[in-house]
């Protein structure tokens, strides 16, 4: 007997709910107005060239803690991602845990922008943002939040400018890019990237967003389209779903030079674990990093593996390290509904343990 039982009653039966589910899916693509992102309300607190620093608005019944708290994200997304849509929203559940929060948003970067180095980003821009906070606040030192390749920055810039950080939070925070199951390592080891630089000047966001869609090819360029029929019927799902791609190839351009120096250095060099990092005119060594630090990383992370940010507890300088693993992905760690529950609350625990 065939392993594949094919009734004709139950294959035409599918294929009735399949082409229903199509139909109203059309319909409610048609109903949807502009996908909104974003969602907390917030104000403009400084500018300069294309960064912005915002800070969100806190419910009026929570009691704020005294040190606020900046996010700094990483440059190859939109940060976003950390306010995607009401019930997935790490900015609110900081705020809801009683953080009083900032974010920097580092913009679209263009031609004008090609020579912006790691230094022009951590020992200016987010230095400025840093101080322009404590100076509001009258304070000598204010917490980070760093995710990703923000978590990088963050990392560097507390390593150098300890007395400006009172605590250290990094989520799915890149520190040895060298382990053996990072894939993202392995494709970019033998770039020519001064080649690629010196060709195309900025690095176009799409050609880095379609390297990050590779890592994950049928998952992400395939069955997530085909498991889409299955909520094609349910409009708010179907806003959630296109809010999602809109944050994926939302990608801005990336500045030539810091590209050029973060390839080399992190990933090719493996400069925070090897030593000889320089980021202008500091030299960057882990063990600096003497304030408290809660490292978050995702166990199901397939851009920055869980042993790649697990490392940072033996560089550290601080006796006050904790890490916290999420039984999740790299996206989830911000947006599923078991991050809600979890990382924002354990973040403002901790930092309130400390303030």
């Amino acid at each position: 007997m065939s392993p594949i039982q094919i009734r004709p009653d139950e294959a035409l039966d599918e294929l009735t709910r399949f082409q229903t589910k199509l139909t109203q899916g059309v319909q409610n693509l048609m109903d949807i107005d502009e996908i909104t992102t974003g969602v907390t309300p917030k104000e403009i607190i400084y500018q300069e060239d294309k960064l912005t620093l915002y800070r969100f608005q806190a419910p009026a019944s929570v009691v704020q803690n005294t040190v606020p708290i900046l996010i700094v994200y990483a440059l190859v997304n939109r940060p976003y991602m950390a306010d995607l849509q009401e019930d997935r929203s790490t900015v609110r559940g900081l705020l809801d845990a009683g953080m009083d929060v900032y974010l920097v948003d580092w913009g679209y970067p263009d031609r004008s922008d090609r020579y912006l180095t790691l230094d022009d980003y951590i020992n200016g821009y987010l230095d400025r943002c840093v101080d322009v906070i404590r100076k509001r606040h009258r304070l000598d030192a204010i917490n980070l939040l760093g995710i990703c390749q923000g978590g990088t920055f963050s990392l560097c810039y507390a390593a150098t400018h300890q007395d400006k950080v009172a605590n250290l939070v990094t989520m799915v925070t890149p520190v040895d890019f060298q382990t053996p199951d990072n894939m993202l390592s392995k494709w970019v080891k033998y770039l020519d990237v001064d080649l690629t630089v010196d060709a195309l000047g900025n690095i176009p966001g799409e050609m880095l967003n379609w390297t990050f869609l590779n890592l994950k090819p049928y998952r992400l360029m395939g069955q997530k389209y085909l498991d889409m029929v299955d909520v094609l019927d349910k409009p708010e799902q179907v806003a959630n779903f296109l809010r999602m791609e809109k944050w994926i190839f939302d990608s801005p351009d990336q500045a030539g030079e810091a590209y050029r120096q973060f390839i080399k250095d992190f990933y090719q060099q493996n400069k925070l674990m090897e030593g000889g990092l320089r980021i202008g005119p500091h030299e960057v060594d882990l063990k600096n990093v003497t304030m408290p630090v809660l490292n978050i990383f995702a166990m199901q992370d397939h851009l920055v593996p869980p042993d790649a940010s697990k490392a940072l507890k033996k560089l550290v300088g601080t006796k006050d390290y904790s890490e916290i693993s999420f039984k999740g992905g790299h996206i989830g760690i911000y947006v599923s509904g078991r991050a809600q529950k979890e990382v924002p609350p354990t973040i403002g625990k901790w930092i309130d343990e400390r303030t």
